[in-house]
């Protein structure tokens, strides 16, 4: 039973083609041994008869020939030119088996006339002879004497053994022509599915629903199938479609909100720095108010713009790029993060310059934020080091630290956006204190620019970010 059940299973495995070509070809094999059997067993007892009424007939003519020539008068004295048989025997026999003719023969048994007796490997057929007065040579008679025809069983087991070699022979030709025709049905049945299938297959690669599939031109279950696939890609389609608007709308509203939304905070930050110069230095309490709303007014600009740049980048708005250095640019970055180190050791490599086309401002933001990811994952004592280098025809801006890395497997997801660290040794592009957003800022400006940006483990151990961005050809930076 578990064998049965494990070639069950295989057979499951096998292509639909090759199922229908074994099917068939079974098939038509049992029902070719089933035809060849009845036939091979008919042609078989017919032979046989044949054979037995032959002998038979031959005897009673034998035993006639023997009666009408000893009635003339005539002895005959060879039997065997009386049959044109050369493997037959003929004899002249008493009841007992005994030979009366020819003499000195052996006996083939003792008569049994209308009946066909087997012996020794012959079919013996018997028949009487009415001698009269007449003698044959060897003498008259003392009984009754009979003609005994035989041959050997062979020569018709000969040709039922050709009769059944041949319908063996068809049985396995016919099995393999059906399964060759079971084959060639099935490529050509399957042939529309295949189409349906290397279609599908391209589809699924390109990842482009709006595609058709190709329709049979026979109106059939599989051209039904095709059917049903073409309206399901339609609306998958529609679907994308729709999708891609609405996406598209929801990022232009973004883009759009967070661009009206930097001139209400503009206001509010002059009006509360004013404010706090208007304060008296005796006001405490208010001094701490306005401290705090400007802090909180300053994070909540800083994420406006974080959003509005991502937003952009979404929306596919491309800002306007001039000639800049980015070494230039780098450096200036460096300036400004070295008041706010918090205990890291700073130290920079740049030659310059490195022309690139791009914006400044987002240019100097995308190295800010590599620098300050940096200061902020890695505790205070922690080496952090910039260098900016041209390379052929690419400009490589490289931050790395010498602090505990990247986590395992975090090389791409760090990029990802509002993925936060669960404390300041984690390099995950945000804490408790950061958005999230710092290093998906800095693939959308490297992406915008023609560039990337790529995560990996420094020499010493640590985090490193390496962007690679096309070097532009010499030109007057523009001042930033």
């Amino acid at each position: 039973m578990n064998r049965l059940r494990e070639l069950y299973a295989r057979s499951r495995r096998l292509p639909v083609r090759v199922r229908i070509a074994i099917v068939s070809a079974a098939l038509t094999a049992v029902i070719l041994i089933g035809f060849g059997a009845v036939v091979g067993r008919l042609v078989s007892n017919r032979l046989h008869n044949d054979f037995e009424n032959d002998l038979q007939t031959r005897a009673g003519q034998l035993a006639a020939q023997v009666t009408s020539q000893i009635q003339e008068g005539g002895i005959p004295t060879s039997l065997s030119a009386m049959t044109p048989v050369s493997d037959s025997l003929v004899r002249i026999a008493y009841a007992d088996g005994t030979v009366y003719f020819p003499p000195d023969r052996s006996s083939l048994g003792p008569p049994d006339p209308g009946t066909i007796v087997e012996r020794n490997g012959l079919e013996i057929a018997s028949a009487p002879v009415t001698l009269g007065t007449a003698a044959l040579a060897g003498g008259p008679p003392t009984g009754t004497v009979y003609v005994q025809f035989a041959r050997p069983e062979a020569s018709v087991n000969e040709t039922i053994g050709r009769l059944w070699l041949f319908l063996g022979g068809g049985v396995a030709v016919g099995t393999i022509l059906a399964g060759l025709a079971g084959m060639a049905v099935a490529n050509r049945a399957m042939r529309p599915i295949a189409a349906l299938t290397a279609t599908a297959a391209d589809i699924a690669a390109t990842r482009d629903p709006s595609r058709r599939v190709p329709q049979p031109a026979s109106d059939d279950e599989v051209a039904e199938l095709a059917r049903t696939l073409d309206q399901m890609l339609r609306e998958l389609d529609a679907s994308r479609t729709e999708t891609e608007a609405t996406i598209k709308r929801q990022r232009e509203f973004v883009a759009d909100a967070s661009h009206e939304l930097r001139t209400p905070l503009t206001s509010i930050l002059a009006n509360l720095e004013l404010l706090e110069d208007s304060l008296s230095d005796g006001d405490e309490d208010g001094h701490a108010a306005v401290g705090s709303a400007l802090r909180s007014s300053k994070r909540m600009n800083r994420l406006v713009g974080d959003l509005l740049l991502l937003a952009r980048a979404d929306a596919g708005r491309a800002s306007m790029q001039v000639h800049c250095d980015l070494a230039a640019i780098a450096e200036e970055a460096l300036q400004e993060v070295e008041p706010v180190a918090d205990g890291h050791l700073l130290s920079g490599r740049i030659s310059g310059p490195a022309p690139v086309e791009g914006n400044p401002d987002e240019l100097h933001r995308m190295v800010l934020n590599l620098l300050e990811n940096a200061i902020r994952h890695t505790p205070a004592g922690t080496d952090v080091r910039i260098r900016v280098e041209a390379d052929d025809d690419r400009v490589k801006l490289i931050v790395a630290d010498d602090g505990p890395g990247l986590p395992e497997g975090m090389e791409e997801q760090v990029f990802g956006r509002f993925v936060r660290g669960g404390g300041p040794a984690d390099t995950t592009g945000g804490n408790g204190t950061g958005t999230g957003l710092g290093l998906s800022i800095v693939r959308a400006v490297a992406v915008a620019h023609d560039g990337s940006v790529v995560a990996d483990r420094a020499k010493r151990g640590g985090a490193r970010f390496t962007v690679s961005l096309p070097l532009a050809a010499a030109e007057t930076p523009a001042k930033v």
